[in-house]
């Protein structure tokens, strides 16, 4: 099967278009509701917060492909134009002030709705030149999901699992693969959770070095969990990787069709390059393997993506 036929053949089983009404701007992170972030609040036993982003800064895992950069910090005050009394502050106070420049998909983040396009359409069935323009998403901008994404955190950690603690680059992670983690978790996957998929890539290009990890082989979720993914009414999915699905893709000449078809067509909320490793520590040490996940994007008009500091509480 090609991969032109195996993405039509899974867009037809598993879209979600016209489920939530014809002006959907979430997908499936509608699957969280009140009730879902209330019973998720209360799996807080020890108040135990861990930040599942990695840091933003030159030293980065983007190396220009896709144009994509590090971020760019930049002071635009420091305590040394304080210190000279440069800043023009009155009775002695003073202050620093930076910027930062970098694209929104260079580290830890969101892919939001508009990100990915099949045959020229959009999530919901929308056409791509009517959704994002050069003025951003006009319709589905990462910004409408400010304030929903908190819920049941679940992590699977594969690489532990079934990798012995890490997984190899090429590593295609099946259903099977999924379900016999959740298994040895003791944890069920439900509606409206945030599933984290640990493969421990990122704790290897720590100590390799970042290499190709931004856009080169890795592994991740086979494009045959398509069905999983719909079947399990998850409200999103992250992994460590920089692309979320095995690479390189199980097909010849083709370029993210799990993307393809999650994306635009289940409406998934999707995000990469998550640092898992000390939540899975933990969790390995206290056997729990579900927890309170906050993970709400910068709400910037139009994006298509977002950095986001996710927050799992145990």
């Amino acid at each position: 099967m090609t991969a032109e036929e195996a993405i039509a053949e899974a867009t037809a089983n598993y879209s979600n278009w016209g489920r939530w009404g014809p002006d959907d701007v979430l997908g499936t992170v509608n699957f969280i509701d009140e009730a879902k972030r209330a019973a998720a609040a209360r799996l807080i036993r020890s108040g135990l917060s861990f930040s599942l982003s990695q840091r933003f800064d030159m030293n980065g895992p983007q190396k220009g492909w896709r144009r994509r950069t590090n971020p760019v910090h930049t002071m635009l005050d420091t305590g040394v134009d304080a210190a000279l009394n440069k800043q023009g502050f009155p009775h002695g106070i003073g202050g620093a002030d930076d910027v930062i420049a970098m694209p929104l998909q260079c580290s830890t983040q969101w892919d939001g709705l508009g990100h990915i396009f099949d045959h020229g359409k959009a999530w919901n069935g929308r056409l791509a030149q009517d959704v994002v323009t050069s003025d951003g998403d006009l319709v589905t901008g990462i910004e409408h999901m400010a304030a929903p994404i908190a819920s049941r955190g679940v992590l699977l950690d594969v690489g532990r699992v079934i990798g012995g603690g890490e997984l190899p680059d090429g590593f295609a992670v099946t259903e099977e693969h999924l379900t016999a983690t959740a298994e040895a978790h003791g944890v069920e996957v439900g509606r409206g959770d945030i599933v984290c998929v640990r493969t421990g890539q990122l704790a290897r290009v720590r100590r390799e070095g970042w290499g190709d990890y931004a856009g080169g082989p890795a592994p991740g979720l086979s494009f045959w969990t398509a069905g999983w993914l719909h079947r399990a009414e998850i409200a999103a999915i992250a992994t460590d990787t920089w692309g979320f699905e095995v690479r390189p893709n199980e097909f010849d000449n083709a370029f993210q069709p799990l993307h393809q078809v999650a994306i635009p067509h289940i409406g998934l909320l999707v995000g990469e390059m998550w640092d898992l490793e000390a939540l899975a520590e933990h969790c390995a040490g206290d056997g729990v393997y579900e927890f309170f996940l906050a993970a709400a994007p910068l709400p910037i008009t139009g994006a298509v993506g977002s950095p986001v500091n996710p927050l799992a509480i145990k």
